[in-house]
């Protein structure tokens, strides 16, 4: 089957949003937040517009203009309707063009961000994820609709590459917990136990490939790779102080984490249950994810943390702008904590993993049966 206008429409945005969101990161670590129109508001904002412009139009049209069609999308007050991922996409439009007079505002009134998410980027966070959904769902309920005549084998690949994005997205907005400097502590993998593998296992259970989560894994490897060795080409200086690091080029975001080590485990975790309980299936893939990730993170921090990895490849001279000289990511020391509130921390991180993957199952499952 061809792909609809729609779903690359969207797929573009949710791409837009994701480039823009980590731009605008390295540039607040760069330059600083000199004005409201930086090229990365842009790329993010009209991510927002295309996805929020081409999921309006198809409404409308289903809705006024093409009412003798089969009716298979979600009908919203008995007139408009459209595809499910279409309203997911108007929705997450809708909060990004309202968060972006409240963010403006909110720098006016506080200057620089501290943290991600500040409460306009809570607004604007919703919009992505709202967007990025409905990239997902699109995607799927083009992969449902496939037949053996019509298949051209690339939805498959289109769900596994929104789904790759959202676990970019899931990493960008967890890095405060992910800094090299806290690899060696607990609340890095409790915190990565909550957010990946949900992520992973809903993509896993929805992209219809021999091993999902391995390929939505390897698009949030790429992405995260791609921007750590292509961002710093480009010559910036800060504008807004205090300045505390020589920063003559872009600061990138750090290098991907190792994300696809557990992935590639799961996969085979999950084709050596299928049929399984589900609770039984969550248990084996969240100590899965915690065992393989813990064996693969731990000694590559030792090489992130060692002046070898600083270069053009790894990239492990980012450092923000603003960063004081005698901070531990600097110093190139892990931040200090106890054996046992580290072994503490990754006891509680395998619990967490197992109801993670349990969600993750289950909003997988509600993907693969997507079909408006």
């Amino acid at each position: 089957m061809k792909i609809g206008w729609q779903l690359a429409a969207v797929t573009f945005a949710a791409t837009s949003v994701i480039v823009g969101l980590i731009w605008d990161i390295s540039w607040h670590m760069t330059i600083g937040r000199d004005t409201f129109w930086t090229p990365a508001h842009l790329a993010i904002y009209t991510g927002g517009a295309v996805a929020g412009l081409a999921s309006g139009y198809e409404v409308l049209r289903r809705s006024f203009f093409a009412k003798n069609e089969p009716n298979d999308g979600v009908t919203i007050w008995r007139i408009f309707r459209g595809p499910l991922g279409g309203w997911f996409a108007i929705w997450g439009a809708v909060a990004m063009l309202t968060s972006a007079p409240f963010d403006d505002w909110w720098h006016s009134a506080y200057g620089l961000d501290v943290q991600i998410i500040s409460p306009p980027h809570a607004i604007l966070a919703l919009g992505f994820i709202a967007i990025l959904s409905g990239a997902v769902i699109l995607a799927t309920s083009a992969q449902a609709k496939e037949t053996a005549e019509t298949s051209t084998r690339l939805a498959p690949w289109l769900v596994a590459y929104t789904s790759g994005l959202v676990l970019a997205m899931v990493g960008i907005f967890t890095t405060e917990y992910h800094d090299r400097d806290m690899m060696h502590s607990g609340i890095f993998y409790l915190v990565s136990a909550l957010a990946f593998p949900f992520a992973l296992l809903a993509a896993a259970r929805s992209v219809r490939l021999k091993y999902p989560a391995t390929a939505t894994a390897a698009v949030y490897t790429l992405v995260m790779a791609v921007q750590a060795w292509v961002l710093p080409l480009f010559a910036a200086t800060p504008k807004l102080g205090p300045i505390r690091q020589v920063v003559t080029h872009m600061v990138p975001m750090d290098f991907p984490l190792l994300i696809i080590v557990p992935a590639f485990f799961m996969d085979l975790v999950l084709q050596r249950t299928e049929g399984k309980n589900l609770w039984l299936r969550a248990a084996a893939l969240g100590v899965t994810f915690v065992a393989a990730f813990v064996l693969v993170q731990w000694p590559f921090a030792n090489f992130l943390m060692s002046d070898a990895s600083r270069n053009a490849f790894f990239r492990t001279d980012n450092f923000a702008y603003m960063i004081p000289m005698d901070f531990d990511l600097v110093r190139g020391v892990f931040s200090t904590e106890s054996v046992a509130d580290t072994v503490r921390g990754i006891a509680a991180a395998v619990g967490i993993a197992v109801l993670s993957s349990r969600l993750g199952l289950a909003r997988g499952n509600w993907l693969r049966s997507v079909r408006r």
